[in-house]
């Protein structure tokens, strides 16, 4: 196990940002957050960009959250859901942490629920947003900051519909987060015909054969859900099998993003892609966030980052509210429903289940005047989009 303590400024500091009726004893106790994230394999540089946004979030937050200092414990769960179990049990049974954060994929999020609600601990999920949790399995101690897994394959879809394309080819590796993208796009796709639907194994390396079943299917477009090391494998296997010049290729911008997107090169240059944050939204908040993320790291953000330092920030306004404490759960769950922070991606609220209420853009992928190789935003494809699934959970 990795711990990361952020320090915070000396101890007068601290006595001075105690809300009025909490005493300075409190605040002198650090909030220890147990971190879960996939930090080893082929998705590691999604897990890492969720870790490096959120510890820059709460360093922009004045390195305190609440007037407490944070002690950050970090697990990795290597992408499997037995580690991100036992992890989880660990951090509340041995760490006592007061909350828990991150979580990549989807798969380790279902692992790690039951144990972490049925301790009545509070989880913010920093990326996974599957749809069991969104629907009749929600839970009052879950909060998703970031999107609910079907909404950025659902804009695509409507564009990809919009643009007339009458036989598309779907991918995505199969597990729940697969399945929800698949599920998302056909939601909004209308008035042509899904050819073909393939799932493949999770952190499969090579898709010769089923590059091959694509090309004889003949699709006139074809939509992916890689994330990670998938997406680079599959973006240059498709473009070395000539296949991207003969058929326009779509996906999320979890596909074509940052941490995929220095190791695919021009292969993936003109893909039009979804997603509720792109790198140059021009509201003042993102533009800070840009600067200081590339500052820090040497390396421009994804939209892994992006979510994950807008849950810092929202964990900052909630535990302003609540004096640094969730001891009241209610006071705390009232104080994260209000989401009173400046989010990167613009307008931001969260619905009755805990997943957002935001917009979703239209991107392309670009080689700017630097010779970088990034995203363009394009347009807007929905406003304050709401996830399929918020009329099943029965919280109000």
């Amino acid at each position: 196990m990795k711990r990361a303590s952020l320090l915070a400024a000396a101890a007068f500091l601290a006595s001075s940002m105690i809300m009025p009726g909490f005493a300075p004893a409190h605040a002198a106790e650090p909030l220890k957050i147990g971190f879960i994230s996939t930090l080893s394999g082929p998705g590691a540089a999604l897990g890492k960009d969720l870790l490096d946004g959120f510890n820059l979030g709460i360093e922009q937050s004045g390195g305190m959250l609440g007037g407490r200092t944070v002690e950050l414990v970090t697990d990795d769960d290597q992408l499997k859901p037995d580690v991100g179990r036992q992890l989880a049990e660990r951090l509340i049974q041995r760490d006592k942490v007061d909350l828990i954060a991150g979580v990549v994929f989807s798969n380790v999020m279902m692992a790690v629920a039951k144990p972490i609600f049925d301790s009545k601990t509070f989880m913010l999920s920093l990326n996974a947003g599957p749809s069991a949790l969104a629907g009749n399995r929600c839970s009052p101690y879950f909060f998703n900051v970031a999107w609910q897994n079907d909404q950025s394959h659902e804009a695509m879809g409507k564009h990809v519909s919009d643009k007339g394309y009458k036989r598309v080819y779907l991918m995505a590796p199969n597990y729940p987060a697969g399945k929800d993208a698949l599920t998302g796009f056909k939601r909004y796709y209308t008035g042509g015909e899904v050819i073909g639907e393939i799932y493949t194994q999770i952190n499969q390396p090579d898709y010769a054969a089923e590059l091959a079943q694509l090309r004889a299917a003949k699709p006139d477009a074809v939509y992916i859900f890689y994330p990670g090391g998938m997406g680079v494998n599959f973006i240059k296997q498709y473009a070395q099998a000539g296949l991207k010049a003969e058929v326009p290729l779509f996906g999320p911008s979890f596909s074509f993003d940052q941490t995929i997107l220095p190791a695919v090169g021009e292969a993936a240059l003109g893909v039009f892609n979804t997603g509720f944050w792109s790198p140059d939204m021009p509201n003042a908040q993102n533009q800070k966030f840009v600067k200081a993320f590339e500052a820090k790291y040497s390396r421009p953000p994804s939209p892994f980052a992006a979510q994950a330092y807008d849950g810092a920030l929202l964990l900052a306004s909630a535990l302003t509210k609540t004096g640094g404490s969730v001891k009241d759960e209610a006071k705390f769950r009232s104080a994260m429903r209000a989401a009173d922070f400046e989010s990167v991606r613009g307008p931001f609220a969260f619905n009755t289940n805990h997943y957002p209420i935001q917009n979703f853009y239209l991107r392309e992928v670009i080689k700017n005047d630097q010779g970088r190789i990034t995203n363009r935003l394009v347009g807007t494809v929905f406003a304050r989009h709401m996830d399929a699934y918020h009329d099943q959970c029965k919280m109000k």
